[in-house]
């Protein structure tokens, strides 16, 4: 197996899979443009690892930067994390999400396929299940209406690499839907460090926590839940990282094409979620209720027995040490990378 190239791979999720990929002894070569990411999130992974991480700083619509990386490093498999990812900015700026995600991914599998690189391991998400047929959702679900165009990216392009797929069998793709990732490497240096007011819960948690924000927003507390607000599956970041490690290892077995879904099969509620991070860490979150988001659906968590089965793979952290891992990343970092 040659280098290891990971898209996005100064990202949240992206920064902690290089982390694991380097544990195992894999050679990683990143790519990010750094449009959500810093690049100090590489320097706290060589920290971890004692290994370089080899960076180029290029965006996945420019093919020539993408020519550049495959012609000079011997790539045998792409993790394919790059993209834009913020379910509210998608509705406000659609052309965008589709250009960047869908046009950048169709020029990386191209630039991938003529330097003979037929190995791709896709971020995929729960929200292509849309409104869920059934609960717990496993990989038979069929996929919904998604209600924004980021879900509509990340649906469109499994359906792209899937018939990729089918059309030359020597391209091997697993498209990994994920749940709602959370958490931060235990050593406290490396976490989530969104621009701007976070998207998601738990960034969002952690800043009030560390006193940047005076209270959460809970959007909704009329969902048809045990308390209202919105159940979600969280997985520890982790955990998640560690999926692609053995998803990378189903690869070099010659995969044809897979989807799992890594979730832990556990639903939280946001005030579950508020609950655990104020019991875990002895710091009190002030929160409001607001009006429900556009788009939000009422529950959402996976069965993941499918990656247990053909990966090996099941997560390992629970709720505490997620609510922990958070807040210690946020307290040592308060104003993230900066």
């Amino acid at each position: 197996m040659g280098k290891i190239l990971v898209t996005g791979g100064a990202g949240f999720i992206g920064s902690h899979t290089v982390v694991e990929l380097q544990n195992v002894g894999k050679e990683v070569v990143v790519l990010d443009n750094l449009s959500n990411a810093s690049e100090k999130s590489l320097e706290r992974v060589s920290a971890i690892t004692g290994k370089k991480v080899p960076f180029y700083k290029a965006d996945i619509l420019d093919r020539e930067a993408l020519e550049e990386i495959f012609s000079k490093e011997d790539i045998s498999a792409v993790i394919h994390f790059a993209g834009l990812k913020a379910v509210g900015e998608s509705v406000a700026k659609p052309w965008e999400y589709y250009e960047n995600n869908i046009a950048g991914t169709l020029t990386l599998v191209d630039v991938m396929r003529k330097h003979g690189c037929k190995n791709i391991i896709f971020s995929s998400s729960a929200t292509v299940y849309g409104d869920p047929a059934f609960i717990p959702i496993t990989e038979e679900c069929p996929k919904g209406v998604c209600t924004n165009p980021y879900g509509w990216t990340k649906s469109m392009l499994e359906q792209i690499l899937s018939d990729i797929q089918k059309a030359d069998n020597e391209w091997n793709v697993i498209l990994l839907r994920y749940f709602n990732p959370i958490g931060a490497h235990k050593s406290g240096t490396m976490g989530e460090n969104p621009n701007g007011i976070p998207n998601n819960l738990m960034p969002y948690i952690t800043q009030v926590a560390v006193g940047k924000r005076d209270h959460l927003n809970v959007f909704g507390n009329d969902y048809d839940t045990h308390d209202g607000t919105g159940v979600r599956d969280y997985i520890h970041v982790v955990d998640l990282a560690v999926g692609h490690v053995k998803a990378l290892k189903k690869i070099e077995e010659k995969a044809g094409l897979k989807i799992y879904n890594l979730g832990t099969g556990q639903g939280y509620s946001v005030l579950d979620i508020v609950k655990n991070f104020e019991e875990a860490n002895g710091v009190k979150i002030p929160y409001e209720i607001t009006e429900r988001r556009p788009g939000d659906i009422a529950t959402c968590y996976a069965d993941a027995t499918l990656a247990k089965k053909e990966l090996g793979w099941e997560a390992k952290y629970g709720i505490k040490e997620m609510c922990e891992d958070s807040w210690r990343w946020q307290k040592n970092n308060p104003n993230g990378y900066q």
